[in-house]
């Protein structure tokens, strides 16, 4: 996995740059605590902090081949899962090889096909290649944007980072919001290349980044296209069955422990089944991991997010596959924790108000780090088989929006800016900025000559899904798993089986009359029958109304400090009302707002940013 950053500097000698490139290096230590390494040359500056997977003894980084123009360098976060077939057909191209890591493989693929070395690898990677022999560097991030990759352009080079905070440790880029970024922040469209900060851009998914001398180019090597679907529904499930099972057997590959994130719902269970039959054949268990809230099964309430409790379709499953089960149960103390909220925000470099959504799942990652280094997610699959409810309600998909905006209570135009502060939020007009959004994102969507409307209007809702939704989630996953040195990996994101599934006809998505029918009929041979039949369960989130209370305790002290910065992006009266409604039937937006406020007070304490409002 690991985590990389670098300078590249055409008019600076970087050789006496080392205590900066340290400073950058050492702000990805998290993601990377078995190891670290630099590359410095005259114009260019690469560090990397390494979380050992595969070929733990050989695979440091920075990794370089020497070749008589100039030496090639590469710095790389992530998996090949095909680096095997690529190491035979490069070694039989000439190639040598003094590792058995994928690095290898990636850094050779690069010698031999340069930048086309990106059409013959898979997996989830982000990575940066300086060619001295031309003077150039190459940043490369996933087709689907698993891994995280940010830039930051200067007058005579460029500054990257996995994450913002290693770009904003070096002095060359200044820690600066503008309105512009405040407006995506809380608009939470997922736009294309933003980066919250001024100045900086997250290298788009599928796209490939070139800086030399004559600046700064992007290719985009791999987009989602439309494609006639020809196979029969009974052909159409044998495939999706076939390619789920080669993404998992190529995604157990590793030489540390591994564990599967199971939620009993029909995602991760179908993850778990398939991955537990591999590990059957190698007679060993599969080890599955839990979260769950104090008293939740209990007393939980039906919403309508949520029918049931987790808790008895993970026990079917565990005891279906004899999974080696650990549930992680958490409290509202332990959820409520500034110490929990500020490494969950420091991770993310975004208060991005997810809240106890976000902390639960840093909890639940840094448990399961004490027993594994990877863990395979279901992460992905209601974006990949139109499993979310919405897909279903006519009015969400007709309301001239994001869909998942009409039906998730934060996501709303009023509970997204309800508590932004009056004369900003007139400022940031979240609304029009929304809407511009949603026009740009249509112009992405390609369509068969002859589709009929619903057909383009369920391909639009696909594509909007893995375009903007997957990846903020995509993001929220590496950040906090990565923030304790856990490798998460997802299936369900392998481009092969994202492409298939995309060009099957709506029809055959739902042609048991709900949702994610292919992927039910693929799996059902791995699953107990009670989660064959649940209905879709999103993500656990706490029901507790003391979670509520102590998210407004911790509110109320910041109202009471009369120079509290954050009452510059948050309505202060919204605030005091918040604080004094009931906890026990308070709404989800307005919980979500308080979350909100934390995260931004987290955030500004964290960064002490530079706003111009």
């Amino acid at each position: 996995m690991c985590g990389i950053t670098g300078w590249v500097s055409f008019d600076a000698d970087l050789t006496r740059q080392g205590h900066a490139l340290d400073a950058m290096t050492q702000t990805m230590a998290c993601r990377g605590p078995d190891g670290h390494g630099t590359f410095v040359r005259t114009h260019a500056a690469l560090g990397h902090r390494r979380l050992a997977i595969i070929d733990l003894p050989g695979g440091g980084q920075p990794m370089t081949v020497s070749t008589p123009a100039g030496d090639v360098a590469l710095v790389y976060s992530g998996e090949v899962y095909n680096f095997q077939e690529l190491r035979e057909r490069l070694t039989a191209l000439g190639h040598t090889f003094r590792t058995s890591s994928d690095t290898e493989v990636v850094l050779h693929g690069y010698l031999q096909w340069a930048e086309s070395v990106v059409d013959h690898i898979e997996g989830m990677y982000a990575f940066a290649i300086w060619d001295e022999r031309d003077q150039k560097l190459v940043l490369v991030r996933d087709r689907m944007g698993i891994k995280p990759l940010f830039y930051y352009p200067t007058p005579d080079g460029v500054l990257f980072g996995s994450e913002p905070k290693a770009i904003l440790a070096n002095p060359l880029a200044p820690k600066v919001v503008n309105t512009d970024g405040l407006r995506e922040l809380f608009a939470q469209t997922k736009a294309p290349g933003w980066a919250l900060w001024h100045g900086m851009h997250e290298v788009l998914p599928g796209t490939l980044v070139t800086v030399d001398r004559g600046g700064v180019k992007q290719r985009v090597y791999w987009r989602l296209r439309a494609v006639e679907h020809t196979d029969s529904h009974d052909d159409t499930v044998a495939c999706v069955r076939d390619l789920l099972t080669d993404v998992i057997d190529r995604q157990l590959i590793s030489d540390v422990p591994q564990g599967v994130l199971l939620s009993g719902g029909l995602d991760s269970s179908a993850i778990t089944g398939i991955a537990a039959q591999r590990f059957g054949i190698r007679g060993e268990q599969v080890r599955t991991f839990s979260v769950d809230f104090v008293g939740q099964e209990d007393n939980f309430v039906a919403d309508e997010m949520r029918d049931t409790p987790d808790s008895p379709f993970i026990r079917d499953v565990v005891s279906h596959v004899g999974s080696v089960h650990r549930d992680v149960m958490l409290d509202p103390a332990a959820l409520s924790d500034p110490a929990v909220r500020r490494a969950a925000v420091a991770a993310r470099d975004i208060p991005n108000g997810f809240g106890d959504l976000d902390l639960s799942l840093y909890l639940l990652f840094k448990a399961i780090r004490e027993h594994s280094t990877v863990a395979l997610s279901g992460e992905s699959a209601d974006e990949v088989f139109a499993g979310y409810p919405w897909f279903h309600f006519e009015a969400a998909l007709n309301a001239g929006t994001f869909p998942w905006m009409t039906v998730i209570p934060p996501l709303t135009l009023p509970g997204r800016t309800a508590h932004i502060e009056p004369g900003l939020r007139a400022r940031l007009d979240v609304g029009a900025y929304t809407a511009d959004q949603y026009t740009s994102a249509l112009t992405e969507v390609e369509h068969l000559d002859g589709e009929s409307a619903s057909d383009r209007r369920m391909r639009i809702a696909c594509h909007l899904h893995l375009t903007r939704f997957v990846r903020a989630l995509l993001d929220r996953k590496d950040r906090l798993s990565m923030a304790v040195g856990l490798e998460v990996r997802v299936p369900f994101c392998d481009h092969r089986l994202v492409e298939y599934v995309y060009n099957t006809p709506w029809s055959m998505k739902v042609s048991d009359g709900r949702e994610k029918s292919l992927l039910r009929q693929a799996t059902a041979h791995v699953l107990p029958r009670s989660v064959v039949e649940r209905v879709k369960s999103p993500y656990p989130s706490t029901q507790n109304p003391a979670y509520a209370g102590m998210l407004q305790q911790q509110v109320k002290e910041l109202i009471a400090e009369p120079d509290a910065q954050v009452f510059a992006l948050i309505d202060r009266n919204w605030a005091q009302q918040a604080v004094a409604h009931d906890p026990a039937g308070m709404p989800v937006a307005m919980r979500g707002g308080l979350e909100r406020v934390l995260d931004l007070h987290t955030w500004l304490d964290l960064h002490s940013p530079q706003l111009r409002l």
